[in-house]
């Protein structure tokens, strides 16, 4: 058997952004770490790559471990590796982040990892290089929210334009014209009317919507462009 020759012992980490959202900002799901390095500080959630898996696989663990989620929203942002990144042993890390929806998060596995919601407008102080790696994730996310609609994955099953309006303009940091989105968001053919309301509003911008799936995997991977106006915001 052939065997490359490597004097040096190098780990691969694997770190999941992971944000939510809860109506009106943008969360991350941090740790509070109960082991050294950095006890007691705020963390990202993530693990090393076991020898049978491949990198994502290993990000679907992390991510399932933490919420109980799966077939969510995951994307492979950026490699850092740094030589002193981590304090105790050369680690490079392959950073993933995910987009879920809060309701659908399994509780008990968040509670049993320490981990809690945090906005993002109030994150803390992460370890390592887990704030660049924060930063990252959210320019990533304006750029592909622009592009291929995937702010519908922080968003419950049923939802009003309203509450879609809230998401994108938490993403952007910026204020939008209620008439001028509801008039894009309808010409995308990308919702579908359940012919219920929201029980909390007394108008008709209460009609509660579902994503068409079929045409929401189109701006995902044709090259149409969601709101590309919003890519400079």
């Amino acid at each position: 058997m052939i065997h490359y020759t490597h004097p040096s012992r190098i780990l691969v980490a694997l770190d999941c952004i992971i944000f939510g959202f809860d109506g009106e900002e943008i969360k991350l799901l941090l740790i509070k770490r109960n082991f050294e390095p950095e006890f007691g500080k705020w963390s990202l959630m993530g693990g090393f790559l076991n020898d049978n898996e491949d990198l994502e696989a290993a990000a679907q663990r992390i991510l399932f471990d933490l919420t109980g989620m799966t077939n969510t929203y995951l994307e492979q942002l950026q490699t850092f590796g740094a030589i002193n990144r981590d304090p105790v042993e050369r680690t490079i890390s392959v950073v993933y982040y995910a987009l879920v929806n809060i309701q659908d998060q399994d509780v008990n596995a968040i509670r049993s990892h320490n981990a809690s919601w945090i906005n993002l407008s109030a994150k803390p102080n992460l370890i390592f290089d887990h704030n660049a790696m924060v930063e990252q994730a959210m320019h990533r996310l304006r750029y592909k929210a622009a592009l291929h609609a995937i702010g519908f994955e922080l968003m419950p099953e049923k939802f009003t334009i309203p509450q879609l309006q809230k998401v994108y303009e938490a993403i952007f940091k910026t204020p939008l014209d209620r008439r001028n989105f509801s008039r894009k968001i309808l010409s995308t053919d990308l919702l579908i009317g359940t012919g219920e309301k929201d029980t909390n509003s007394v108008t008709k911008k209460g009609q509660l919507y579902r994503l068409n799936a079929e045409k929401y995997q189109q701006y995902l991977t044709d090259y149409v462009s969601f709101f590309p106006e919003l890519t400079l915001a």
